[in-house]
């Protein structure tokens, strides 16, 4: 009886899983042909562009206050308070780089997603609007979604998707 029973909800879910509807549709494909993915590459480009402006000024100030360091460095004369004094700029410098990459990598994934989080939720709606509409029970994603094997059984609504993007 035990054996029977766990057969049972071994295969209950196998054969819920046949019965039912399943599509697929490529994420990529729909996200690549939106121009509002250009539009948000664009302005997340502006932001990179204008984070390395502003990391090329801080390694041009970090340099020169390395080469200043090294010639003074090397020189017996120089008093050994100036030379720490130069010293703790350079590390200050290089703590000042090291704070601004970490600030910058934070902004510019907090740009990506501010920009990318609408594209991504109207591409979910028309999946939505999609699999109500044809009366899916399942749509899975190829690109997020390993498949092993997909019968001839399974539709690709890529199309539609995209048809209801306006595409």
């Amino acid at each position: 009886m035990k054996r029977s029973l766990f057969l049972i909800s071994l295969l209950l879910p196998l054969m819920l899983v046949a019965q039912s509807k399943i599509a697929v549709y490529n994420s990529q494909a729909v996200l690549n042909a939106l121009p509002d993915k250009a539009q948000a590459e664009a302005k997340l480009k502006a932001t990179s562009d204008k984070l390395q402006a502003e990391y090329k000024m801080l390694q041009a100030d970090f340099d020169k206050k390395y080469a200043e360091y090294q010639a003074i460095a090397t020189d017996p004369a120089t008093p050994a308070a100036i030379r720490d004094r130069r010293m703790q700029e350079v590390q200050e410098g290089d703590k000042r780089i090291q704070a601004f990459q970490q600030q910058a990598a934070a902004e510019l994934k907090a740009r990506e997603a501010e920009l990318m989080t609408p594209i991504a939720a109207a591409i979910q709606a028309a999946v939505n609007e999609v699999g109500d509409q044809m009366g899916y029970d399942l749509i899975l994603d190829v690109v997020k979604t390993p498949i092993g094997y997909r019968s001839a059984n399974v539709t690709d609504i890529t199309p539609l998707v995209k048809q209801k993007l306006g595409l």
